[in-house]
């Protein structure tokens, strides 16, 4: 699975690892607002790798977490979905706007491979001092190059070079920044 292969979703130890993901998420969605000790403990169990001043705010959803690595000052605003089937990175002082999902989990163009229900995933790497505007889907396989920003409501499918302003579905670059 981590290696980008295709692999069993139904497998007995997958699914107690997503069973565990489960149980802390909704621990972490149903916490309150001022219980951010708590919060900070659930992230702590969650998350594969964070840095510091790394904040979720909740409701949130994820596969197994431990697959989600963030470097410093990391947030994401409400109702991010990270499908963490195979590494999810996020460089430093990253912003992801609210309903951001990104999908590294996919399933085989062939047919006959899919209804095997063999699933495969491919990495998506965040660069540094990114922002990600709300509703956009990141899809498998994508990396986004440092300082750039996607617009909101995009659906990014190919890698974003670093330092552009991209938007659009399929997101584009409109953009270089200075």
């Amino acid at each position: 699975m981590l290696a980008g292969e295709l692999y069993f979703a139904s497998d007995p130890e997958l699914a107690t690892e997503r069973l565990h993901a489960r149980q802390l998420t909704k621990q972490l969605n149903d916490s309150n607002p001022d219980e951010t000790e708590l919060r900070e403990s659930i992230l702590q169990k969650l998350i594969g790798k964070k840095g510091k001043n790394f904040w979720i705010e909740p409701p949130f959803y994820c596969d197994y977490g431990y697959n989600i690595s963030a470097g410093d000052d990391v947030f994401f605003n409400f109702n991010c979905v990270i499908l963490d089937v195979t590494p999810v990175n996020f460089g430093s002082r990253v912003l992801v706007g609210p309903n951001v999902q990104f999908y590294a989990a996919t399933h085989p163009i062939d047919h006959q491979v899919r209804g095997s229900l063999l699933e495969s995933g491919a990495p998506i790497n965040i660069g540094d001092d990114v922002w990600i505007g709300g509703a956009s889907i990141i899809c498998p396989g994508v990396s986004i190059g440092d300082r750039s920003i996607i617009g909101a409501g995009s659906v990014v499918t190919k890698d974003i070079p670093a330092d552009v302003i991209s938007a659009g579905n399929p997101c584009k670059v409109i953009r270089k920044l200075e």
